[in-house]
């Protein structure tokens, strides 16, 4: 496929409107026209892309009905990256046309967005950097085990406990200040705490092997 061959079925369902459509009027791949409306830009490729998605935002300079147009030429390929497809247009105010089997489905309008904050799961991220003690992660990096906040207080819980013995959730909160000692024993994310007996815990042997082999507090 070619990005020409975009051009007739964009065209077309436009011209159905009432627009009347002409290409390559400088900088735009197409540019539509119905009376004294405002005029409809489509940028064309054959691509999501960064390229496609600048020169969108470089019409928006001067026209506010700007669209972008791509094929879908695999089902899978477009679901896998639709809903960020579409947040990113949606957050730029572009509008989003989809290319398939010689017609043009409309995915999203052009039009101002203002995004809603979402306050639980920035909530989370402020509670977690907060609970955090040092850096201990590097940025960037990928596949590889995360030290977080909550790891962080099974490492100190844990290792209370290799050097007490069983303890109580309370003694061990005391000592090491995870005031959610009980909460993680109860929980055992990691499989690392026992209970010997009631509100008294240990530690098992995976959680002497890899609980003790990290460390519990960045340099």
């Amino acid at each position: 496929m070619r990005e020409a061959d975009l051009y007739a079925p964009v065209k077309a369902p436009l011209e159905a409107q009432g627009y009347e459509v002409k290409a390559e009027i400088g900088d735009c791949d197409v540019l539509a026209r119905r009376g004294k409306e405002p005029p409809v830009v489509v940028e064309m490729k054959l691509t999501f892309s960064l390229a496609l998605v600048m020169q969108g935002v470089a019409r928006q300079t001067m026209f506010d009905h700007v669209y972008l147009a791509v094929p879908v030429s695999s089902d899978r390929g477009w679901k896998l990256r639709y809903k960020d497809i579409i947040r990113l247009c949606r957050r730029l105010g572009l509008g989003l046309l989809a290319v398939k089997h010689g017609g043009v489905e409309a995915h999203l309008d052009p039009g101002p967005y203002q995004p809603r904050l979402n306050a639980r799961k920035a909530g989370r991220l402020i509670r977690e950097f907060d609970r955090r003690v040092g850096d201990p992660n590097t940025g960037g990096t990928t596949g590889i085990k995360r030290m977080t906040a909550y790891r962080q207080d099974a490492l100190l819980c844990a290792a209370h406990l290799a050097a007490h013995g069983p303890s109580t959730a309370a003694e061990v909160a005391k000592t090491t200040g995870v005031e959610r000692a009980g909460q993680m024993f109860r929980a055992d994310h990691y499989g690392w705490f026992e209970r010997v007996e009631r509100g008294v815990y240990t530690l098992t042997p995976k959680g002497a092997v890899e609980a003790l082999g990290e460390r519990v507090r960045p340099d």
